[in-house]
């Protein structure tokens, strides 16, 4: 563990700013994940939404689509007709992750069976802040196992704005501890720590996603583990201090509008 600052400084300082001629859409995964009773739509409404950001995704080339757990044979079944490269994400304990561990996996276990690439779980945040780190410890090695011994990227989820800056750091520390002693650091490497699900109002009203003091932070923390930053990017603007500050995947819902150019008028 004693290099891992050392190589995580060196990762933050080989970061480069984007240039007109990236492509954007590497970074980003394409994310639609309310349920029709959250976006106050109907079931077929949802259906509709999600195969457009299914298709937006594809269209744009962008690096993966995020959505819920019950969509991923859908994304598959779209993605194999239409010959893309576009990888499927979902998400496991969201958006609250205080289910029971047991029901985490079995979500899990589904999701990979469905033909999943990249598992987002939602660690048990709650449980942190109380200091019961035996349930961190257990669900995240054993979560993240699961993950990638099958070959999948594995991410963890901390919701960034339920925490203080030191919780961030110290909860994005404990993770990067146990996914290197679980897996190794080699394997490591293809584990995030995620800022947001894009679900949390803080009681204070201040911004429930991703912001860049956080993303920093977790960066620091993180290495040889990735940040994926998440909630309230909506802009190439906002993408690019993302990734200044050390992200290195973007989730948004306006995946379509940050390659264009163009800022998104939306608060999801």
């Amino acid at each position: 563990m004693e290099n891992l600052i050392k190589e995580d400084i060196e990762r933050i300082n080989e970061l480069m700013r984007l240039t007109e001629e990236d492509n954007v859409g590497d970074y980003i995964d394409s994310t639609y994940l309310k349920t029709s009773e959250q976006a106050g739509v109907s079931d077929e409404e949802t259906n509709r939404l999600v195969s457009k950001t299914i298709q937006d995704a594809m269209d744009n080339k962008m690096k993966l689509v995020m959505i819920r757990p019950e969509f991923v044979s859908l994304a598959n079944q779209m993605i194999k007709e239409y010959g893309s490269n576009v990888l499927v994400g979902t998400v496991i304990g969201f958006p609250s992750g205080d289910a029971w561990m047991g029901d985490k996996f079995d979500e899990a276990i589904k999701a990979i069976e469905d033909g999943v690439d990249e598992l987002d779980y939602v660690v048990n945040y709650k449980a942190f802040q109380k200091g019961d780190l035996d349930t961190i410890k257990k669900e995240v090695c054993e979560g993240t196992l699961m993950g990638v011994d099958e070959g999948l990227v594995v991410k963890w989820i901390i919701e960034s704005a339920a925490l203080t800056s030191d919780q961030v750091g110290e909860l994005t520390s404990l993770i990067r501890d146990i996914v290197v002693e679980c897996v190794g650091e080699q394997k490591a490497g293809s584990v995030f720590v995620k800022t947001s699900t894009g679900f949390y109002t803080p009681e204070d009203g201040g911004p429930g996603g991703a912001t860049v003091d956080d993303v920093s932070i977790m960066s620091i923390n993180a290495g040889p583990l990735k940040v994926k930053a998440s909630g309230g990017i909506y802009s190439r603007e906002d993408l690019e201090k993302m990734v200044d500050a050390g992200a290195s995947r973007i989730g948004t819902s306006a995946g379509v509008e940050i390659i264009k150019g163009e800022k998104a008028d939306t608060d999801y």
